[in-house]
C-alpha cells in the first residue's frame, strides 16, 4: 500500500506516493528521475549514493525513503545555483582534477560539502576521515590513488577559501 511523504528536495517542496519498502536512492533515481546519485555497492559501503539529509551525508541506497518525510534532501543536482553555476566545492573538484571517471564524484562532492559545512577549516586528517571509505574503493582503488588525493586536495582547497 502506497503512502504519501512530503519533503524538501533541492529547495523545492515535494509530495510523492511511495511503497514503504523503497529506498531513498530508488525514489530519487526511479521515481523522480534524478540520476546524479549513483548506486555502487547497494550496501551503504562505497558512498556513491551519498546525498545530504538535513545537512548530514547519508547512504541513500540503504536509507528508507519513508524517513525522508519532513526532511531536507540535497542531491548533486541541487548544488548548482539558479543560473547553473557550480557550487564552490564542485569547482574545486574540477580545478583539482578530482572528477576522474565521474561515477563517484557526486557522492564525494556531497561528503566533502557536509564535512565543510560542519567544519569549515578541517585538518588533513579530518578530511581523510570525512571522505574515508567513499567511492573509489568500489573499483579497487586505494586512498593513495591520484583520484583520492585530488579529492582530498579539492576539499582542502575549498576549506581554506
Amino acid at each position: 500500500m502506497k503512502q504519501s511523504i512530503t519533503f524538501i528536495l533541492n529547495g523545492e517542496s515535494i509530495q510523492v506516493e511511495i511503497e514503504p519498502h523503497l529506498t531513498l536512492l530508488q525514489l530519487l533515481r526511479d521515481k523522480l528521475e534524478l540520476t546524479g546519485t549513483k548506486e555502487g555497492c547497494g550496501m551503504g559501503e562505497c558512498g556513491a549514493c551519498t546525498v545530504l539529509l538535513d545537512g548530514k551525508s547519508v547512504n541513500s541506497c540503504i536509507f528508507p525513503a519513508m524517513e525522508a518525510d519532513g526532511k531536507n534532501v540535497i542531491t548533486i543536482e541541487g548544488l548548482t545555483d539558479a543560473q547553473g553555476n557550480l557550487h564552490p566545492i564542485q569547482r574545486a573538484f574540477v580545478e583539482e582534477g578530482a572528477v576522474q571517471c565521474g561515477f563517484c564524484t557526486p557522492g564525494m562532492v556531497l561528503a566533502g560539502k557536509a564535512l565543510l559545512d560542519e567544519n569549515p577549516k578541517p585538518t588533513e586528517e579530518e578530511i581523510r576521515h570525512g571522505i574515508a571509505g567513499k567511492l573509489m574503493s568500489l573499483y579497487g582503488l586505494h586512498s593513495d590513488c591520484s583520484g583520492h588525493q585530488s579529492s582530498q586536495r579539492a576539499v582542502t582547497v575549498r576549506g581554506l577559501s
